[in-house]
Parts: C-alpha cells; structure tokens; sequence
C-alpha cells in the first residue's frame, strides 16, 4: 500500500473537533446569550397581555444583560455582538410594548364610563349562563 492509498490518520473520528486547551477560539459570550433568551421570553410575556408585568421584568433583565454583552463583545477572543444586539432590541420591545400596556389599563381603570360599560357587559353574559 502506498501513502496515499492509505486512509488517513483519524480519518473516522471528527475532523472538526476544537482542541480541548483554552485557545479553542472565539467563545460567544455568556451575557449575550441570556440576553437573547431573555429578550424572546419577555416579548412572548408581553404579547400574551395576561403575563405583562412577568415579561416587563423580563426585558428589563434582557436590556441589562444586553448591555454586558457587548461590553464583554469588543474584548479580544468573545463573539456574540449580533447576539447582544439581538437581546437588546427585543428586549427593549418588550419594555415599550409592556410600558404601553400597563398605560392603557391603567387609563382603561381610571376610565368609570368603561368599567361600568365593562360591569355591565360581564352582568348580562352572567345572566345569560345562568338562564
């Protein structure tokens, strides 16, 4: 058998495995991932209206890890700027689309003519069950 012919040493095993040292490359910093995550449950929080305040903390939590992220993004061997930014923008969404609708209850409360039209209309679907 001649050297080419023969099959290459590790030629089964993975070729693209990372060297198991701390120069492995460039790691994605940790900040910016949770950002990220936390931007998406806030913005699903948010949208669906009954757990508002859960995802208003959420994005606030996702804007400060944001925040982190890119800081932690310019040091010389961590990724994840897109990522962070990615955090920051859906997380800050979140915050507006929360802020947004705790305005418009808060104004829908301090409305009487609407809770009473509101009361009223939850006393006839009442009444309707009930015959």
């Amino acid at each position: 058998m001649t050297a080419s012919s023969e099959p290459a040493r590790g030629a089964g095993r993975a070729a693209t495995a990372r060297p198991a040292g701390p120069s492995g490359g460039a790691k994605t910093s940790a900040a910016a991932t949770f950002s990220l995550v936390f931007g998406v449950a806030a913005l699903l929080s948010v949208l669906t209206a009954i757990l508002a305040s859960v995802g208003l903390l959420l994005g606030i939590i996702g804007l400060i890890l944001g925040i982190f992220g890119l800081r932690m993004s310019r040091r010389p061997g961590v990724t994840g700027r897109g990522v962070a930014i990615g955090g920051l923008v859906l997380s800050a969404l979140a915050v507006l689309i929360g802020l947004a609708l705790a305005a418009g209850i808060s104004t829908f409360i301090n409305n009487e003519q609407a809770v009473d039209r509101l009361e009223k209309r939850v006393t006839d679907l009442r009444d309707k069950l009930n015959d």
